[in-house]
């Protein structure tokens, strides 16, 4: 099959990570206590099929669906704070006007059922079969398959430590959000009484104020940069004379960094194929997901993180006899961490 006819998918996500913590005051080092977090994950997402009619992408709601194709915006809230749930945990987000989905968003915490304890039948061990698979990794934009490429992954010929050597990438900072945990109360939206749609000319821009009966009051204001992201546009995915395939798109205004991979599986040789936008090795699994800004920024000196002054790659022929292939693209939002109420200033003696 040639690579003209290869049928392409595309994931986009654009994401951007909003932080707000809030403290109860400046306490001595020695006593200092523990305070509430809240986190906003702010994503648009994008699915689509080159060639696909726009129309065509909002027909599962003929069928009372909701379509998973064309731009969509998610949002997740998450509140903890460092109290014993009282007996009717209570707290919410009031937003702003211009996110037009009421007053405010119920931070609903999440229901324990606790299940019995029952004494399971002691079986024996069941015997460990090792995965068979052999993977193609490839990496960076260009017309033709770069030197040394493809990286063979080979299940049959390598252990499982160096299975996982093998498929090791770069590793981001590890952010750790808002949680249940043991002696603090926990909410989130969406929750089991909450799931309303965002609408798509829904905005964050203006003041948020979270309260409730297990937290102090958080006020913040969120500005351009850390409102939703504008969606992937791809200009053009076209074929080359050499067979590859190149991908074109409109800057993201917000953007500060871009990255893409794709994969495919060749049903003649049972090979799954993957590639990264990369200049160096990478598979990058670790890289679809929220970023800090440090990160990308030492991802884009790495030559692993594309700049935002790119707009274009061309994906090698390396799936030429694969059956299809799934082009996924993210690109890199700004980040906010806040205190409430203020940290002084630190002010230099003379």
């Amino acid at each position: 099959m040639s690579n003209s006819s290869t049928r392409w998918m595309t994931a986009t996500f654009l994401t951007t990570a909003l932080m707000v913590a809030a403290t109860a005051g400046a306490a001595p080092k020695e006593t200092k206590k523990p305070y509430p977090h809240y986190w906003l994950s702010i994503a648009t997402v994008n699915q689509s099929m080159p060639g696909m009619p726009a129309e065509m992408t909002g027909m599962a709601g003929l069928f009372g669906g909701k379509s998973s194709f064309g731009p969509k915006r998610e949002l997740l809230l998450q509140l903890e704070s460092p109290q014993t749930t009282p007996e009717k945990p209570s707290a919410q987000d009031e937003i702003p006007p211009g996110q037009k989905m009421g007053a405010a968003l119920p931070l609903v915490t999440p229901k324990v059922e606790k299940t019995p304890h029952e004494q399971g039948e002691r079986r024996p061990p069941e015997q460990y079969e090792k995965p068979k698979a052999r993977m193609l990794i490839y990496w960076g934009c260009g017309e033709n398959i770069g030197k040394g490429q493809p990286k063979v992954i080979d299940t049959s010929k390598m252990g499982m430590a160096e299975f996982g050597q093998a498929f090791s990438g770069r590793t981001p900072t590890h952010q750790t959000p808002p949680a249940p945990r043991k002696g603090w109360t926990y909410g989130e939206w969406p929750n089991r009484d909450d799931r309303t749609d965002i609408p798509a000319d829904s905005s964050l821009v203006g003041a948020h104020r979270v309260k409730g009966n297990y937290t102090i009051d958080i006020p913040f204001s969120l500005d351009a940069k850390r409102d939703f992201m504008a969606p992937v546009e791809f200009t053009s995915i076209s074929s080359t004379a050499g067979t590859a395939t190149k991908v074109d798109w409109k800057e993201v205004p917000t953007a500060i960094g871009y990255f893409a991979t794709a994969m495919g599986h060749n049903q003649s040789t049972g090979e799954t194929i993957f590639w990264s936008a990369s200049e160096v090795p990478e598979t990058g699994f670790a890289l679809l997901d929220y970023l800090t800004p440090a990160d990308v920024s030492r991802f884009i000196k790495d030559k692993v993180v594309m700049p935002t002054s790119r707009t274009t790659c061309t994906v090698p022929p390396v799936f030429k006899d694969a059956e299809g292939a799934m082009l996924q693209f993210i690109a890199y939002g700004e980040e906010l961490n806040l205190a409430h109420p203020p940290k002084p200033k630190l002010t230099r003696q003379p």
